[in-house]
């Protein structure tokens, strides 16, 4: 007879979730002030920033905040690289949760 063995602690997925959920909304609102800051003329948010936080879990708010604040929309690098790291988020995602 086999027995399942767990792969995450109790309550760890509650805790991954929380810290993507903050990490999203981190993102968008970084997305928010960047388009306002280019609407001012101001000091902008460096893209590596941007990037960064998309790779550091907050890339579904990223992509959010392009289309709601219309922002980077018209680069390829963002219109391309944002849904990949999406993409590899989520293969990665789906192999550690099948224990691969």
């Amino acid at each position: 007879m086999q027995q399942e063995v767990d792969i995450m602690p109790p309550g760890l997925l509650v805790w991954i979730l929380i810290y993507l959920s903050a990490a999203s909304l981190f993102g968008f609102i970084l997305m928010g002030a960047d388009k306002k800051k280019a609407a001012q003329h101001q000091w902008r948010i460096p893209e590596k920033s941007l990037f960064l936080i998309a790779l550091a879990g907050g890339s579904v708010g990223v992509l959010l905040g392009m289309f709601v604040f219309r922002h980077k929309t018209k680069h390829l690098s963002f219109l391309l690289g944002i849904p990949l790291i999406i993409a590899v988020q989520i293969c990665a995602a789906v192999l550690i949760y099948r224990g691969l």
